[in-house]
């Protein structure tokens, strides 16, 4: 057979673009049966023909490939062996394909076997150079090593190159399995070799095909930043609003926070560190000192132990948590300010928690505690004479947290066998400060909702006695009276869905969880004086009435507490009329209002809390008798004949009633005078100046926290106050206004840092108006977009991302505490939000619902051409009726209009900064990300700006777990 017939062969199948199917059949014309192909002939013509164009063609790369795995696997030819080393050489930096995609595929298969062919022959040249015994076969077989290193090093080194492969080894995960089998065959042959730069090249080599498979997962790390407000404000956050929130969800915002800001681990554990440190320090005395202390103390461990996990290695970590403990022991005006405050050397505290946790070795613990000490010799004077015998609070909440265990065993045990010894655990529980450290330590250890249901049993149990005398009717009315005022109390301090049990179908709902819903006020509810819960039988509320107003004191025996309270709104009704009527005189008032709070407190915080309903619905000259009252109720009895821990009663009973009346208080300008506590129980209440518009104290409050760099615990109430007050569009749309108006970049990327945590008090409702009403105003209106030029409009694009992505990560967990508080609004329908000029909703709509077979007519490029919004979202079959995916299917259906737009201008390069900023924040395997909401012919628009035309780019915005994501990605990747 004549060369030249061969090359003939080619041309032809080079005009005319036969397969490789196409091309093997006509092959079969020139070789007879059973001959043996001489790949010489053909690597020679494969040569000429590689050089006919500027750059190879697929068709060239394919049939190499054919040799190669059909034919040749005799290394020991060396002329064929360097005639195909030549042709690789022609096309391994310069690939390209501009055909169709199900071509491009091909290429990245073809690319990766020919890579699997070079490993071959690498191994198998450098076999033979160990083998070889002539100096000219060493000469020999050092130059084909060397040229075999050569062209993997060409290869690899293009990026190109390894995101193709990249494709190629989610495709044929058999062929990556054998490409990995051969390099530790070669890295054994190599680990032999005498000569020190071939085997450094090789391994290079090897370092680089190791690296295809992560190539997406490596970021750099921010060097050159010491301070990340971000994390800083989360704690505060978390610290400040959500003790009781579960740790996962924080862990997994900080972890996201981490990835999106590239923090290094120990500056990341440094930030952690110090907000607990400046929360601590800033906090008010009393509850919040102590819920701080059990944050810090007691949750924040948890957080680390769990970060632990995200981390590679146990060993790292530890190394990282000793890194930021040594930056943080630089820090001494901020430790030293600790110390003061919380009496003790803060720093040993929480060295040895962590130490117990695993977090610390115990040299590392022994060395840091060590440096300290010296530090703390030159400390100013911890302790003063009047405060030396003050025990710290770290000390008492770390051993308040083996309490919380031991009592909740104890409630779990038959009430009705020893209720005086209850009685003596619970008396004990709310002397001097007891009460709020266990619920603070039960609270960081999400034990406070077990703690809590605990007591509503109790609080169920002591409905009331039949036959029963005089003592234990008195220890029932304190069981009942003590779990109703510390279910109260947790209601208040920590929030009432605490409280609230899952409803579950015909179960009887306990007493207190109906009156907590229906009578008790709160922050945000507006109770009905006139609700049926407020009227119960009206012969019991005679009864009651006559009670109160013709005993002495209040009789025990056979008393329906529950009953007892559920009428006195009734009976507090009756007795106001007839005051108001000239029927009763003061006097008999204070009578009445001392026998309700003579012996069982939670009377007196039932009818102040219909009183406080009652106020709301009275004009101005109404008012007066209703406010008396409860300043009536509001003060102690001063009598000897009440019942036992009456004092350490009615110091909680003093707390809830000063809640419960701190609005209408407010609204009535009218001031009661509650029972000091000697601490402030509403520390953060009344911090709106009155008579000043919210949209300046929001702008005022921002500027200041943008100047300082950091959010503090009473801005962090502020602005929850002003979210609630102003709605979530209002503070989002007016936040964003004062983002846009900053010029500085330094500035800017501040404000983003803080924006974010601030956006953080709701991410869920935020993320829909920022991304459902906020960036579609902007990018749809030609007036706006003047004000999306960089630095603002970088900012912006930053932020939306950021939100998109901690919402959509979190969407499907549970709402924290803290936002199931504040009413939901009602957010539009997003299927008709903006309707685009090529993609009405209701063609959108039939796209998202439509079923699996449509998806698989819809993924195939040969059967039909791709729909202008089919995502990989569809494919994912992901749940449309979702407000938040509904309105990243929208946004990113926008930004696909933008770039096939012709109009350019700051929204598109907006759009551009958008997409940068998610390729920037995500790891690899977009699957489940926002991205997979993009349309997939968004990517061909992509690459054609100059900034997103990069092969990482490509494979970074393409779900490459679908079949069809692979094809786009190798389809734009080729074209490169």
């Amino acid at each position: 057979m004549k060369v030249v017939n061969l090359k003939q062969a080619l041309l032809q199948a080079w005009k005319e673009r036969w397969s490789d199917y196409q091309w093997a059949v006509n092959m079969k014309r020139f070789f007879p049966k059973g001959a043996t192909w001489d790949i010489l002939n053909l690597a020679e013509a494969l040569l000429e023909q590689a050089m006919i164009g500027p750059s190879p063609n697929p068709l060239i790369l394919s049939y190499l490939k054919y040799a190669i795995s059909s034919q040749f696997d005799d290394f020991s030819r060396d002329l064929c062996v360097q005639a195909l080393l030549d042709i690789m050489d022609m096309f391994c930096d310069r690939l390209s394909c501009h055909g169709k995609a199900e071509e491009c595929i091909g290429l990245c298969r073809a690319l990766l076997s020919a890579l699997h062919w070079l490993l071959r022959c690498t191994a198998a040249s450098a076999e033979r150079l160990q083998e070889g015994l002539e100096a000219g076969t060493l000469a020999a077989g050092e130059k084909q090593l060397a040229m075999c290193l050569q062209r993997l090093e060409k290869t690899l080194s293009s990026t190109k190159n390894r995101a193709l492969l990249h494709i190629a080894k989610l495709e044929e995960a058999s062929s990556w399995t054998a490409i990995e089998h051969s390099l530790l065959k070669l890295g054994e042959i190599l680990a032999n070799l005498s000569n020190p730069q071939l085997r450094s090249q090789a391994e290079q080599c090897g370092t680089l095909i190791r690296s295809i498979p992560t190539m997406l997962s490596v970021h750099s790390e921010q060097p050159n930043k010491t301070g990340f407000p971000t994390v800083h404000a989360l704690v505060l956050l978390e610290g400040t609003m959500n003790l009781t929130g579960e740790t996962q969800p924080l862990v997994e915002q900080l972890m996201m926070v981490k990835r999106m800001q590239h923090i290094p681990t120990p500056l990341f554990v440094l930030e952690i560190w110090k907000a607990c440190l400046v929360g601590l320090i800033e906090s008010p005395e009393g509850t919040e000192e102590l819920k701080w202390t059990a944050f810090t103390f007691l949750k924040i461990p948890q957080v680390l132990v769990k970060l632990k996990k995200y981390s590679h290695g146990d060993r790292d970590f530890t190394e990282d948590v000793n890194c930021a403990f040594e930056f943080l022991l630089k820090l001494t005006p901020l430790l030293d300010k600790a110390d003061q405050r919380c009496n003790c050397d803060f720093t040993d505290f929480l060295l040895q928690e962590c130490r117990k946790q695993g977090l610390l070795s115990e040299a590392s613990v022994n060395n840091l505690m060590a440096k300290r000490a010296a530090d703390r010799e030159h400390a100013p004077q911890q302790k003063s004479g009047e405060n030396a015998n003050i025990q710290p609070n770290p000390g008492l909440i770390l051993r308040a947290e083996p309490t919380v265990t031991n009592i909740l065993k104890t409630m779990d045990a038959d009430h009705s066998k020893s209720p005086e010894g209850l009685l003596g655990v619970l008396g004990h529980m709310l002397s001097g400060k007891s009460l709020d450290l266990l619920l603070a330590a039960a609270a960081a250890t999400g034990k406070l909702k077990s703690f809590a249901r605990k007591f509503i049993n109790l609080n169920e149990f002591t409905t009331h006695g039949s036959e029963e005398s005089t003592k234990p009717a008195s220890v029932r009315a304190l069981l009942f009276d003590i779990s109703f005022l510390m279910l109260c109390h947790v209601a208040q301090t920590y929030g009432s869905e605490v409280i609230l049990s899952e409803s579950s179908a015909g179960a009887e709902v306990p007493f207190f969880e109906t009156w907590i819903q229906t009578c008790m006020p709160e922050e945000g509810k507006i109770l009905n004086p006139d609700h049926p819960c407020f009227w119960p039988d009206s012969t019991k509320v005679e009864s009651l009435v006559a009670l109160l107003n013709n005993s002495s004191e209040m009789k025990l025996v056979q008393m329906n507490w529950h009953e007892a309270c559920l009428s006195i709104s009734a009976a507090i009704l009756e007795i106001l009329n007839a005051w108001e009527n000239g029927v009763l005189a003061f006097e008999s008032i204070q009578k009445i209002t001392d026998n309700i709070k003579g012996k069982v407190c939670s009377l007196a915080v039932c009818a102040v809390a219909w009183l406080v309903a009652h106020v709301r619905m009275l004009g101005l000259d109404e008012r007066e008798k209703s406010l008396q009252m409860i300043r009536q109720l509001a003060g102690p009895l001063y009598s000897e004949n009440t019942l036992q821990f009456y004092n350490e009663r009615v110091v909680i009973m003093s707390s809830i009633l000063e809640h419960m009346c701190a609005d209408v208080l407010q609204q009535t300008a009218t001031q009661i005078k509650f029972p000091s506590t000697g601490m402030d129980t509403m520390p953060y209440w009344n911090l709106l100046p009155p008579k000043r518009p919210i949209k300046e104290v929001l702008t005022d409050i921002f500027a200041k926290v943008l100047e300082k760099g950091w959010v503090d615990s009473r801005s962090i109430h502020i602005f929850d106050t002003l979210l609630h007050m102003g709605g979530v569009y209002w503070f989002c749309n007016n936040l964003i206004k004062e983002l846009l108006k900053e010029t500085r970049k330094e500035h800017t990327l501040r404000a983003v840092e803080l924006l974010y945590s601030i956006f953080s008090l709701d991410m869920q409702q935020v993320a829909l108006v920022l991304l459902g009403h906020i960036l579609p105003g902007l990018l749809t209106d030609s007036s706006k977009w003047h004000s999306l030029m960089d630095p603002p409009g970088t900012a912006l694009a930053k932020l939306a991302v950021w939100c998109a992505l901690s919402s959509y990560s979190s969407h499907k967990g549970q709402a924290s505490s803290r936002q199931k508080k504040r009413h939901r609004e009602d957010i539009e329908d997003y299927i008709s939000l903006f309707p685009l000029d090529d993609m009405q909703p209701s063609k959108l709509m039939r796209l998202l619902s439509s079923n699996e077979e449509d998806a698989t007519i819809l993924s195939s490029p040969t059967d039909r051409s791709m729909s202008s919004s089919l995502s990989a979202s569809q494919l994912h079959t992901v749940n449309m009726r979702d407000p938040l995916n509904r309105v990243l299917a929208n946004l990113f259906l926008l930004i696909s209009s933008i770039l096939g737009s012709r109009t350019a201008g700051p929204h598109t390069q907006f759009v551009q900064w958008f997409m940068e900023e998610c390729v920037d924040c995500l790891e690899q395997g977009s699957r489940g990300s926002i991205l997979q909401f993009m349309p997939f012919t968004t990517v061909s628009e992509l690459v054609k700006v100059s900034a997103m035309s990069s092969p990482k780019v490509v494979l970074a915005i393409t779900d490459l777990s679908l079949p069809l994501g692979r094809q786009v990605a190798a389809k734009a990747i080729a074209a490169l």
